[in-house]
């Protein structure tokens, strides 16, 4: 059936135009419902479950399903839709444009009126139609909505209405579905007590025209980690300078999240304030004490130079909440019988929510997962609801669990849609896959890898040509050929990113068939490949450079020890170790050559675990060793990608997938400076090259590993490398590398940016075919700005994983003294480097309940006076290392100071702190 709708509508240029709108209404529509003989099979597939909802409810005590409304759906289908409780939802999407339960906008009706009618027309028209269906079970559909005058309405209309509260009390089989019932407080009810904290946000219509008069600035809340009172906020679209606005204060935060998009009023100058150099930990205080909190903010106001003072503001309103499920742990009331308590989170820089459950003596001492639903301005915290419960806290599988949850790390199994994709088993090169590829199997091709490593994405080869000349070949896996532009496959590894790795396991971004078998170059297998293959002299000069889709097949799969063992063995002398020799050879005159230029070396301390084959604990911890081989493999790697990287340009000068690194703003560069000058050396930061020359220079004979800690100190400073498209920029280059252009093209397997890569290439070659997104810079734009942040989440949940697996050691392991270098001063505290574990971590000199020893903290040396005892950067300092397990919830790798010796502060290299649970841990090993 056609409706249509005519009227008249004056053009600019004053003519009258007709415009007619048609509405085709269908008599084709199902009700969804299986077995329903009414609809005559209208519908392809049952699009409810097969039984409605069990009886369980008291107030619906005969079969039905539930019809929710918009609200109901958006803000509390946890509750009334999930696994476990089998809840059938009708569906009111499907019936608009059906004949019977269509609904016309009336005069003077508004958009949501009459949504909510059409709503109610729908119920109705279910509870008749089913009717007919099943007679004799009188089947029902109950409308579930939170609207008072919606449920009126309905009842009215001989609808069966419930709240979704009144609806959830009433499943007697699922009591705890009451916990997960979003608490939605009503404006009007927010200052029941008459008391206010905050001051209101402003409309987004205000927020809006004040962000455009330049009154308010628009940005991204960043919470502080170590200051709970303190954040900045990311201006959007500033200067490189300004981009910077600091918040003090609980009032100055005015109820925003980490990562909300806020609008922000900057303070006047005389307001202005300097980051706070303390470390403040909101400590669970009574949440109706805010005189407490006022007290801790007049902490942070020190009087400092003006040349201090960075641009201040206050939070006015909120453009966009970006909340998210929370991990953390229930702060159960002190208050007997409570049902109201408080969760905390695991991630400091989100606030403690408020919940209501009557499950808090079952979720003590377990990782929970929360909702933020909103912050009323009368309470010091959010209200949300409970979500999950995830496990023990300290299992190693719900710690894993948590820190996957908390980077947003997609690591659920890959979908049958996603496998559908993959190819069939057994699987072998034909060949239309020979098409457009050179057969290079002959050559003397081996990986060089991690031990254990199985998603191998790159092999090498170096051969003497006739000419005297040297080839040398990069191979990265081909896995852009299995995986095709817009299918399942390649959406899920566009949203994945990247591949995660944690200490014991491995998070892949391809599905295993890909990645440890059909993709991985193992040795011996004939594989697919993408070769960079130079033609250079002795010299490491490029003569010629040439790119094809190839097939392969590796001599050898060798860690880098064995390939280091070759290269140093005189007896060795067969065709792999050669091409190894050659590789290293080369390696070495271009990683001179790159110095040269102003590439920097910088350093970090990673660790390796070493785990028991029963338990999979920690049993060993020690800092990587990296070989000439590691060296050798990257410089390799480095020249692929700088070389693909200008070809694609070449070719794309719109839409190449780059990789920069920006140079740090001259402030990133103080606190390096400052801590080389404190050690009468002098490191200089106009360019890359100045840095990376006195960084060489900046050697003492007495103190050998003063270099290092002033390269650690040096990555601290840099800025984060980014993906972006080069139609999008200007900037291509990259500062630590000291390359004008640069992408990553050799490990795809780990990486979708390859992938991306690997498919512009190949046009570029003529090796396949181009496709619609391949060459639109805006989509390509969005794809980088995933990316970046699948890129950042991964090495944050894998440094969780190594301080999680740091626990674990130092919980079998019992107190533990070792020398220690610092790193950082701060006003009440410390932070060091444990070179032996790669370990970093602070030491406290206030704590809770102890006497306050005097302490003079210096920002311009910087230094820390305490008593009489004055602490530098790098000064060496001998600390305790134990595990504090005294709060569950954020369980941690506690260090104290042994030496040097400060009455009151320093303690016995082997005394028990008595806020951990060693000393329980000893008796209990003892008894046994």
């Amino acid at each position: 059936m056609l409706k249509s709708k005519t009227f008249l509508k004056k053009t600019r240029a004053g003519g009258v135009m007709k415009i007619v709108r048609e509405h085709y209404l269908r008599d084709d529509i199902g009700c969804g419902a299986p077995g329903c003989a009414a609809c005559g099979g209208a519908h392809e597939g049952p699009v409810l479950e097969p039984q409605p909802l069990d009886p369980a409810s008291s107030l619906c005590p005969r079969p039905h399903y539930l019809l929710p409304d918009t609200n109901v759906l958006l803000h509390q289908i946890v509750s009334v839709w999930r696994p476990g409780t089998r809840a059938s939802v009708a569906s009111s999407l499907q019936l608009p444009g059906s004949l019977e339960t269509y609904v016309e906008q009336e005069q003077g009706e508004n958009a949501n009126d009459r949504n909510d009618r059409a709503i109610r027309v729908a119920a109705k028209w279910y509870n008749e139609h089913l009717k007919k269906m099943s007679a004799e079970n009188h089947l029902q559909v109950i409308f579930i909505t939170n609207d008072r005058k919606n449920k009126e309405k309905a009842i009215e209309e001989g609808i069966p209405a419930f709240t979704c509260e009144e609806y959830v009390k009433s499943l007697t089989a699922n009591p705890e579905l009451i916990d997960r019932l979003a608490c939605l407080s009503e404006e009007g009810n927010e200052i029941e007590n008459g008391r206010i904290i905050f001051s209101e946000h402003l409309p987004l219509s205000k927020l809006q025209q004040g962000i455009k008069s330049g009154t308010y600035l628009q940005g991204t809340f960043r919470a502080s980690r170590e200051n709970y009172l303190e954040a900045t906020v990311w201006v959007h679209g500033d200067t490189e300078e300004d981009k910077e606005i600091i918040l003090q204060g609980l009032k100055n935060l005015n109820r925003a999240v980490h990562e909300d998009i806020v609008a922000i009023e900057l303070l006047p100058k005389n307001q202005w304030v300097a980051p706070s150099s303390v470390v403040l930990h909101d400590e669970g205080q009574n949440e109706d004490d805010v005189e407490k909190e006022e007290e801790r903010e007049r902490i942070l106001k020190t009087a400092v130079s003006e040349k201090m003072l960075k641009p201040t503001g206050r939070v006015v309103g909120i453009i966009k909440r970006n909340w998210r499920p929370y991990c953390g742990m229930l702060s159960k009331s002190d208050i007997k019988e409570s049902r109201r308590h408080l969760f905390t989170p695991a991630d400091r820089r989100i606030p403690r929510i408020r919940i209501e459950t009557r499950q808090a003596s079952a979720l003590e001492g377990r990782r929970i997962i929360v909702a933020i639903d909103g912050w009323p301005r009368n309470s010091r915290y959010p209200n949300g609801h409970f979500v999950k419960n995830l496990g023990e806290v300290g299992e190693k599988e719900t710690e894993t669990e948590v820190l996957l949850l908390e980077h947003d790390v997609p690591h659920q199994p890959f979908s049958q849609a996603v496998l559908s994709f993959l190819p069939k088993m057994p699987w072998s090169i034909t060949e239309k896959d020979m098409k457009n590829r050179e057969d290079l199997r002959h050559l003397c091709v081996c990986s060089v890898d991690p031990p254990g490593c199985t998603d191998i994405d790159d092999a090498l080869h170096c051969r003497e040509l006739e000419n005297g000349n040297l080839e040398v070949g990069v191979h990265i896996a081909d896995v852009s050929h299995f995986i095709r532009p817009g299918n399942a496959l390649d959406q899920e590894s566009a949203r994945r990113g990247t591949t995660v790795y944690l200490c014991e396991k491995r998070i892949d971004m391809v599905p295993e068939l890909l990645s440890s078998n059909l993709c991985s170059l193992r040795c011996n297998v004939d594989r697919l490949a993408f070769s960079c293959i130079w033609e250079m002299n002795h010299d490491a000069e490029i003569l010629k450079v040439r790119f094809t889709k190839s097939v392969i097949n590796s001599k050898a799969s060798l860690t880098y020890a064995e390939a280091q063992m070759r290269i140093d063995s005189a007896a060795m002398n067969d065709d792999i170790t050669t091409s190894l020799r050659g590789l290293n050879k080369l390696a070495k005159i271009l990683k001179k050559r790159r110095i040269e230029k102003g590439a920097l070396t910088l350093s970090s301390p990673e660790v390796r675990f070493h785990m028991d084959s029963e338990t999979h604990d920690p049993i060993d911890l020690q800092t990587k060793e990296l070989r000439e081989t590691n060296s050798m493999v990257e410089e390799f790697m480095l020249l692929a990608n700088i070389s693909v990287a200008k070809k694609i340009h070449e070719e794309f000068s719109e839409h190449a997938l780059l990789r920069k690194h920006p140079a740090p703003p001259p402030s990133n560069y103080e606190i390096l400076v400052k801590a080389a000058k404190s050690k009468n050396l002098e490191i200089k930061t106009d360019t890359a090259k100045s840095l990376a020359d006195s960084l060489d220079r900046a050697d003492s004979p007495t103190f050998p590993y003063l270099n290092t800690l002033l390269r650690i100190l040096a990555t601290r400073c840099m800025m984060q490398a980014v993906y972006f498209c080069s139609g999008m920029d200007n900037d291509f280059h990259h500062y630590g590398l000291a390359s004008p252009i640069y992408t990553h093209f050799t490990s795809p397997i780990r990486r979708y940016a390859d992938i991306i890569v690997h498919r512009l290439l190949a046009v570029a070659i003529g090796a396949d075919c181009t496709y619609p997104e391949l060459t639109d810079k805006h989509k390509l734009a969005d794809l980088c700005k995933n990316l970046n942040f699948r890129h950042k989440m991964a090495q944050y949940a894998q440094r969780a994983s190594v301080a999680f697996h740091t626990q674990l050691f130092f919980k079998s392991k019992g107190i533990v003294s070792e020398e220690a270098y610092i790193l950082f001063v701060r006003k009440n505290a410390i932070v060091v480097l444990i070179p032996k574990y790669g370990l970093e971590g602070t030491v406290f000199f206030e704590e809770k309940d102890k006497p306050k020893p005097k302490l003079i903290y210096d920002d311009e040396v910087p230094s820390l006076k305490i008593e009489d005892t004055v602490f530098h950067i790098f000064d060496k300092v001998k600390v305790k290392i134990m595990l504090d397990s005294s709060n569950l919830q954020h369980q941690k790798i506690r260090m104290s100071l042994v030496e040097p010796q400060i009455p009151g502060i320093s303690i016995l290299a082997d005394t028990p702190n008595m806020d951990s649970d060693e000393p329980e841990r000893k008796k209990k090993k003892h008894e046994k």
